[in-house]
Order: C-alpha cells, then structure tokens, then sequence
C-alpha cells in the first residue's frame, strides 16, 4: 500500500458544529455479522451456495459464523452503548424471514429481529432497517432472482411482513442497498453472489431493482404513513485521467453510471440513456405503466461514499468505452482495499446530490476503510483509519457550511465483519474482532469516535 506519513492530526470542528439535528450512527449488514445460516429455521440466500464455491471468495473464507451476532447481538449492541452511538443501521436476512423468500413466516427469524430492536430501544439506540443488503433468498434465485419481473412481487409481500412486524418499534426504512452493487457485481461481472454474467442478466436485474425501490418505498408509506422511508446508493466522484475529450467523455458515462442509473428513476427522470446510449436496451424489460412504479418520494436518501474513480477512455471495452485506473497504478495513497484516500470526494458527492429538486434530505449512510489493522497486545492503534474518518467528516462539514443539505453520517462499520468476495482480509470495523475466539476490542478510531460524540446515551 502506497504509504503516507500520518501523525496525530488535529481536528478543527466538533459534534455540536454540525447542530443539535445532525444524526450519528454506525452500520452493519445481516449477511456479514449474523453467521448461524442455518438454524432456527432459516432458509439458504444465495451467498450461502456462493460462498460453498471454491476460489470465489479470498482464502475460501465462508460467513457460516462471521461475527456470531445471531447468537450474541446483545454484546455487540452493548458495544455501541458504550461508544456512545446513538442511531444503529443493520439490514434484516430476508432468507430468515421468509425461508422460501415468499409464503411461511419463519417466526424464529421475527422473534430475532424483535429482540435486536427491543434491546437496542432498551440502550436507548434508535435503529435503522434495511430491508435488502444483498442476501436474496436462493429459492428465488431458482426462479430467476433479480432478472424475474416476478421479483417486484416476491419483494412486497417481504416489505409488507416486515413492516407490518416491526411498525410499532421502527420509524426508519431504508430499501435497498447499493443496487448497483448487487446488480452490478453479481448479475453482469458475477464476482459475487449469485456469479451470474452478462449484459442482458445486468439490464434485467437493473431494472426490476430500480422498480423494487418505488414499489418498496410505496409499500411502507401505505403500512406505516409516518414512516421516515430512504434507500442507499453508492457514490463515487469521478474525475477524467487527463483533459482529453475521450477521457472526459468517458468519465461522463462511468458517472452515470455508477452515481445517477437508480437515484434518478425514483426522481421521475428516467433512466440516463442521454449519456450512456446502450441503456435504452432496457427498454426491452418495461412495460406500461413502469414509470410510474419506479418512482418513490423518499425521505431521505442515502449516500455511501468511500473513494474517487479516475477514468480513462478504453476503445476495447465494450458498450461503455470507459476504464477505471486502479489507485495503485497512479501511486496515490489508498486502503487496503485499493480505493484511493480522497476526503474531497464526500464533498463533491453531496454537492452533486443537491443538484436534484427532488432529493428531501440526504444522509451519508456509510463512509469507511480498511487498513492493515495490527493487533499489539491489547491495542489496536489504528490511525490511518481514525484520519479518514476525520478527514470525511470535515468535507461533510465543509459541505454543510458551504449551504449544502446534508443530515447525518454513519461510520461502516461496527465491527471487522465478512466482507463479501474479500472474505475476512478486509477490516473495517471499529472494532477489531478475532474470529477464532470471538473476541471484541475497540480500536484507537473508535475510542476517538466515541469521544468525539461525547455522552448521547
């Protein structure tokens, strides 16, 4: 990894300059903490057959334990308590819900729910749901999955149990996280679950997302009128390579595609076929009356930003013509993960996202990175991390100062979880955790969040 001399930097803002409405929190997944994926009734997603596959996940590691939230969510939550976390975003397993993905209730898998959320009010922790982080019940992946039209049914009979269990406790949804990224990496490059490629799987799979959005959104509001509805969209800032008009031309689509393909058809603006021309090949999977279905009026929407993307014009790529180069590549410092450390990105992020009248409020729902964490006797003294998180959250405020709308950020995450295709070599958390024994210990950018917040609970 490309390195910087960090030392301690000092930061020059404070929570209360963000103002008293400004919402904190952290985030989680189900699929990526919960381990236990098969008792109690739960029922296979498609991450389960995935992860089985050898050499599709680094080190063949699998989530069958991760981080044994399932069977200990009360530590774990007790950890946020102590960091003095105030809001808890975690996704629910639609699998343990509904063990088929439509049809019986596995009333197990409610009761579990029940009980994270209960103790999390107990804590005086607000929780935040998403509905769908990427696990697809494997007996609609059978059935098609995401390039099933039949999809935008199987996922509102599941929002409709959910929120009909939890209205009483839950005043947060949030949809769908990162469409694009369980479209995108799953159904055109197949590198994760359920390994499915193609252009025509991709569009399918798009567009049955993009109405999912609308249809969930529509479904809560109907259950629950005073429900606070958003989804989550990942967000990069994308800059050109050099000045040339086929790199700028080539960023231009690469931004809409990865930044505007499922916010603005929930705005009523259609899909981006302006600027990427092979869309209207999407076309072919509408039928009347879609447009409509597509769009939702949500709350909040949420922006997950962790990096800028450089492009570059690529005549052998297909459809798109376009390029990333990696951050290694043009020696700049990035995590662990190869995503370049660029804090104005959040900035700019935000600043694009005001640019839509039809956006209410924006939150940023997750913003995080992993490093090379090394555990020394009973220190996790990680700073790299701890002056990313600084270094965002000063654009967010930056941002904010500057007249933009910005509402909340949540930290990804938690703790050091499953991190999909990575496995468990991807370290995020704020918390370290050692997987052979279960251990949890705050890391040094924890203990600085948790001071940095100051006594919320």
């Amino acid at each position: 990894m490309h390195k910087k001399n960090h030392s301690d930097l000092p930061i020059a803002f404070t929570k209360e300059d963000f103002g008293q409405d400004f919402v904190w929190g952290i985030s989680t997944s189900a699929l990526q903490t919960e381990g236990s994926i098969n008792i109690d009734g739960k029922g296979l997603s498609i991450w389960d057959e995935f992860t089985s596959k050898k050499n599709k996940i680094h080190n063949n590691d699998t989530h069958e334990v991760a981080c044994d939230f399932y069977k200990d969510y009360r530590r774990d939550i007790e950890l946020i308590k102590e960091l003095g976390i105030p809001n808890f975003r975690f996704s629910f397993s639609w699998s343990r819900i509904l063990p088929e993905g439509v049809g019986a209730i596995n009333e197990k898998g409610l009761e579990f729910y029940h009980k994270v959320i209960d103790y999390c009010l107990e804590l005086g922790i607000v929780p935040w749901i998403t509905l769908y982080h990427w696990d697809l019940p494997l007996a609609l992946e059978k059935k098609g999955g995401w390039t099933n039209r039949d999809i935008i049914h199987w996922f509102k009979e599941y929002v409709e149990v959910c929120v009909n269990a939890f209205k009483d406790k839950v005043k947060y949804w949030m949809v769908l996280n990162e469409p694009l990224g369980f479209t995108g990496a799953g159904y055109y490059l197949g590198v994760h679950a359920p390994g499915r490629k193609g252009f025509s799987n991709f569009l399918a799979a798009m567009h049955h997302a993009v109405l999912c959005q609308g249809i969930g959104f529509k479904t809560i509001k109907k259950i629950q009128p005073d429900a606070e509805v958003g989804s989550t969209f990942s967000g990069s800032y994308i800059t050109p390579y050099s000045n040339s008009e086929k790199d700028k031309s080539a960023a231009k689509r690469i931004d809409a595609l990865l930044n505007n393909c499922f916010l603005e058809p929930s705005l009523g603006l259609g899909y981006p076929i302006d600027e990427i021309p092979f869309l209207k090949k999407i076309k072919k999977y509408m039928h009347k009356g879609d447009e409509e279905l597509m769009k939702a009026d949500f709350d909040f929407i949420g922006i997950q930003n962790y990096t800028r993307e450089v492009v570059k014009h690529s005549f052998f790529i297909p459809f798109l013509k376009a390029k990333l180069v990696p951050a290694d590549k043009r020696k700049v410092y990035h995590t662990l993960m190869n995503w370049e450390v660029y804090p104005e990105a959040m900035y700019e992020m935000i600043k694009k996202y005001n640019g839509y009248k039809g956006i209410k409020k924006l939150i940023i729902t997750e913003n995080g990175a992993s490093f090379p964490d090394e555990l020394i006797g009973t220190l996790v003294d990680d700073k790299d991390r701890k002056h990313y998180l600084q270094l965002h959250m000063e654009q967010v405020l930056q941002a904010k100062q500057d007249g933009y709308s910005i509402s909340g950020y949540f930290v990804w995450s938690l703790t050091d979880n499953f991190e999909w295709a990575e496995g468990y070599r991807q370290r995020f958390g704020m918390v370290y955790v050692d997987f052979k024994t279960q251990e949890r210990i705050i890391k040094e950018s924890g203990k600085w969040y948790r001071d940095f917040l100051g006594s919320y609970l």
